[in-house]
């Protein structure tokens, strides 16, 4: 018996989720598409290789990555528009989330062919809802340029936003992540660091920034890493400091409208002390 019969929509992609690391963690949907598509996109075949193998699937697999997707897409366009289903898959957990695969779900709904997902493990799920972080809303930034100004505008990003946000990080360069961002809030931001999840050495540390720091200085980490760091916090401005910014404002010759604009857009006042403070002379 079939795990599900006609599991797969002809003609169409399926971006299929995979374990991200405990082969248990496939749903059976997944599973019976894996076996009943005509053939398998892989982001590397031979990482693909165990998953496959544990559960007895032998339909053809392709490589798609980043260096090959441009070339890959037309033709495997032309075969879902002949009627195959492709079902494509990452190294782990949902393909196109720090994966390749966008190129060709933008060519795929281009050629107006349809794209169905079929869910699973994510990474970026298993580390926000086991960080003890507020788990909504949530900002997803995946991995940080490694240096430059774009580093830097990623980093200003991620402590500016005021809920959870979640980045991906490589071993070597955890704890300099870790303290540039606490350089940036101070250092009590709380934060927690998701290690080799669903593996056997599964790790989440829970801190403040300077914490859980010093303890991957002293423990060099190793594995994958997944980042949720807790949101800023909403400072209220108090009302004699708003006052000086309106006196300021008003001796270079604003007007009280485009100072109530200033007093709420720039520095979070309300609009009734804005415009209290805006016509106070």
């Amino acid at each position: 018996m079939a795990l599900w019969p006609e599991a797969i929509t002809k003609g169409a992609l399926h971006i299929v989720s995979t374990p991200i690391g405990h082969l248990g963690d496939i749903t059976l949907r997944a599973l019976a598409v894996l076996q009943q598509a005509a053939l398998i996109c892989c982001e590397d075949t031979r990482h693909a290789r165990p998953l496959l193998d544990r559960y007895g699937i032998g339909t053809p697999t392709h490589a798609l990555h980043e260096h090959n997707e441009a070339s890959v897409t037309p033709r495997l366009v032309e075969r879902l528009r002949a009627g195959d289903a492709v079902a494509l898959i990452s190294d782990a957990g949902t393909p196109l989330v720090s994966d390749p695969g966008a190129r060709l779900v933008d060519a795929v709904t281009a050629a107006g062919l349809r794209v169905v997902p079929v869910p699973g493990a994510s990474a970026t799920l298993a580390a926000l809802v086991a960080s003890g972080l507020a788990p909504h809303p949530f900002t997803m930034l995946g991995f940080l340029e490694r240096k430059g100004k774009e580093r830097e505008n990623q980093l200003a990003l991620a402590t500016r936003l005021p809920h959870s946000v979640i980045l991906f990080e490589s071993p070597n360069r955890l704890v300099d992540t870790l303290r540039a961002i606490a350089e940036i809030t101070g250092g009590q931001r709380h934060v927690a660091v998701a290690r080799e999840l669903t593996k056997h050495f599964e790790e989440i540390r829970r801190g403040t920034l300077t914490e859980v720091a010093a303890y991957y200085e002293a423990t060099p980490p190793r594995g994958e890493i997944v980042l949720v760091l807790a949101g800023a916090v909403a400072v209220e401005p108090s009302e004699d400091g708003l006052r000086a910014v309106a006196d300021a404002l008003r001796e270079q010759g604003l007007r009280s409208r485009d100072i109530v604009r200033t007093l709420m857009d720039e520095h979070g006042a309300s609009r009734n002390l804005a415009y209290r403070l805006a016509h106070d002379t």
